[in-house]
């Protein structure tokens, strides 16, 4: 297994919809884990300045889940256009990416 076998998924939802977004993702085996962080975002939308707390969800899973991952996210996520970004991972520590990997065997 490579590192590049790995992504990492950002997303930002609501604070009161990010435990049952994480346990959503983690129960169903589709990422290994998922930290969240409380963040507050400044941005327009509909032509509007808007400023909202939000929990930005960090999520680490395989790049062959990462589709799975974005359709589960958007199928559960209150807005109509949520932010759902994937980086790949390039390095880290082994027994790490070795863990996210077993975690997210789930066939795929």
């Amino acid at each position: 297994m490579e590192p590049s076998d790995l992504v990492v998924i950002f997303c930002t939802i609501p604070a009161a919809d990010s435990e049952s977004m994480a346990r959503a993702l983690v129960d169903g085996r589709l990422v290994a884990c998922v930290n969240v962080v409380p963040v507050h975002s400044y941005y327009r939308w509909n032509g509007e300045f808007c400023s909202e707390p939000e929990h930005l969800l960090i999520a680490k899973t395989k790049k062959t889940m990462a589709e799975v991952v974005i359709a589960t996210i958007k199928s559960l996520h209150s807005y109509e256009v949520p932010e759902i970004i994937v980086l790949p991972v390039i390095a880290g520590y082994a027994p790490y990416l070795s863990w996210v990997h077993d975690e997210t065997d789930n066939g795929a």
